[in-house]
């Protein structure tokens, strides 16, 4: 049985196992039970992996951190959207459209000096 690397819903590298298609229709139990106790499977075809089979568990831990970090990251994008609605920012934007090739390149040397 060959293995895939991913990671998991508590942030660890793990080795995720695969089984063959034919294996899980003809052994649907042993692979539930191996599920159940490694967390999550691939289910291969021809040797490429293409799907996975996920514990309840896991698959809940998956998509339950996921939901605050969208919803973090909407917050986010609303304060930074609102803070570009300002006359300021809509000036700079006109210019930076109307800009000459060299004076963006300028713009560009200067902003990477500025990181250094």
């Amino acid at each position: 049985m060959s293995t895939l690397t991913y990671r998991n819903s508590n942030g660890q590298l793990v080795d995720l196992p695969s089984v063959a298609a034919t294996q899980l229709k003809n052994g649907l139990g042993s692979v539930m039970e191996q599920v159940m106790r490694r967390g999550a499977i691939a289910i291969t075809r021809h040797e490429t992996p293409k799907a996975v089979l996920l514990a309840y568990d896991e698959f809940v831990a998956l998509t339950r951190d996921r939901a605050p970090v969208l919803n973090d990251l909407t917050a986010e994008y609303d304060v930074l959207l609102e803070r570009m609605q300002t006359p300021a920012a809509r000036k700079a934007v006109v210019k930076a459209f109307n800009a000459t090739p060299e004076e963006v390149g300028r713009a560009a040397v200067k902003a990477a000096r500025r990181k250094r």
